[in-house]
């Protein structure tokens, strides 16, 4: 079957949920996808194998091992959630524009490719369509390692030798923070990244590497020193759970008012997310590896001091998570009480809401950025598109704490993020099925 075939397939898959259930029992968080990503990438910057544990089965990660694969590396699922990768020899680096177009990780391999072939040929990529997503960041920071770069429909990049130097990114873009990291392990010299994005995946990767032998210091910081080594070794890695699927359970356990426990968290990565959470009324109970959402939760928005309506914002971490912004959204419906949500990011992220609107709740869309939430507002199931894979995710959400019938249509997108998420919301009492249509 051709990719075009596969992604008609996948579009024509359907959602079908029956909401107004209280959901409740315990889930395990699944490996995080940002961070499995750019870990598969950086594989292929050590000739010996890697083995990976805790890798989410879905769809973008099945598509970055096509990739590598494409490469002439071996790289494998060696059990469910296990991966191995050996790339012995890079005998490919023009990559494949069908794979590339599936998800825009693709253009993590560039980092990794340089440093281990010296050249990449590889289109832009695929991925979310949320907004204008710059590459220029990553581009302009292998200029200045000495990389050598013609950008026409496919970006041709190559160079004799890596160079380490002082860089500040533009902008604390988490990928080409990522691209940057790979580049510079391999790299002679010393490179130091200033205005680095510090993400819990990128701490991930950062983790991940040192355990190969690169020397990264200031790890969760937005200033990384990295001293370059002739070569890497192979080993184990296991990946960090979701902390984005984290949150979206919370947000799910919060609107359906049963007690749910997510366990396998890390508490350090939640640590910027829940007072967001708890400001729109949830009740969370964590420690350092499970999250408790108790039942019964009466949902009331925590205005801001002399009753000022309170704003919920995104922004590079340790800010909210702009992955969260659309779970917030659907939460904020069922909480009494006015918040607005400030979406700086991605000038797309927000054009969901009219779905919402749709099922009954009460928004106001004021520009591509800022929606205004007064609630609670009675959701009614209703028919929709997933758009991308966290919207996706809040329409899911949505429906689940609605009365009546709901169909998600191009669910190919949440399966993009989410691990059998189906298999696991019937687990906790959802009435979800999967249909082809």
């Amino acid at each position: 079957m051709t990719d075009a075939a596969v992604a008609e397939a996948l579009h024509r898959e359907s959602f079908v949920i029956e909401g107004g259930h209280s959901l409740s029992g315990s889930v395990q968080a699944a490996g995080n996808k940002n961070a499995a990503l750019p870990i598969l990438a950086a594989a292929l910057l050590t000739a010996e194998a890697v083995t990976l544990h805790n890798v989410p089965r879905i769809r973008d990660v099945e598509a970055m091992v096509e990739l590598i694969s494409h490469t002439g590396a071996e790289a494998a699922w060696t059990g469910t959630n296990d991966v191995t990768v050996h790339a012995r020899k890079i005998a490919e680096t023009d990559l494949d524009p069908d794979l590339c177009r599936r998800i825009r990780a693709s253009f993590l391999l560039a980092g990794p490719l340089l440093a281990r072939a010296g050249s990449v040929k590889i289109p832009p990529p695929g991925g979310d369509v949320i907004g204008r997503r710059r590459l220029d960041t990553h581009v302009k920071a292998f200029s200045e390692l000495g990389v050598e770069i013609e950008a026409g429909l496919d970006y041709a990049m190559s160079v004799g030798k890596l160079r380490g130097r002082a860089l500040f990114l533009d902008e604390p873009s988490v990928m080409g923070t990522e691209n940057v990291i790979m580049a510079a392990v391999l790299a002679e010299g010393e490179t130091v990244i200033g205005n680095a994005a510090g993400e819990p995946h990128i701490q991930d990767l950062c983790r991940f590497l040192v355990s190969l032998g690169a020397e990264i210091e200031g790890i969760g910081s937005n200033l990384l020193r990295i001293r370059g080594v002739e070569k890497l070794s192979g080993g184990e890695h296991r990946i960090s759970p979701d902390h984005i699927e984290i949150a979206s359970f919370i947000g799910l356990g919060a609107v359906t008012r049963g007690e749910l426990t997510i366990k396998g968290c890390s508490g350090e990565d939640l640590r910027p997310i829940l007072p967001h959470l708890e400001r729109l009324g949830v009740r969370i109970e964590a420690d350092d590896c499970s999250v408790r959402v108790p039942d019964g939760q009466e949902l009331v928005i925590q205005d801001d001091l002399g009753g000022a309506i309170p704003k919920i914002e995104d922004g590079p971490w340790p800010q909210f998570p702009a992955d969260l912004t659309s779970i917030a959204v659907v939460v904020a419906t069922q909480a009494r009480g006015t918040v607005l949500i400030f979406e700086k990011m991605f000038e797309s992220r927000l054009f969901f809401v009219d779905k919402l609107v749709g099922m009954g709740a009460r928004i106001i869309l004021c520009d591509p950025h800022r929606a205004v939430v007064t609630g609670p507002a009675p959701l009614v199931g209703d028919r929709m598109e997933s758009p991308d894979i966290r919207a996706g995710m809040a329409m899911l959400i949505a429906s689940l704490c609605a009365e009546g019938v709901s169909t998600i249509g191009n669910i190919g997108q949440i399966d993009r993020g989410y691990e059998r998420i189906d298999e696991r919301l019937r687990s906790l009492g959802a009435s979800i099925e999967r249909i082809s249509s």
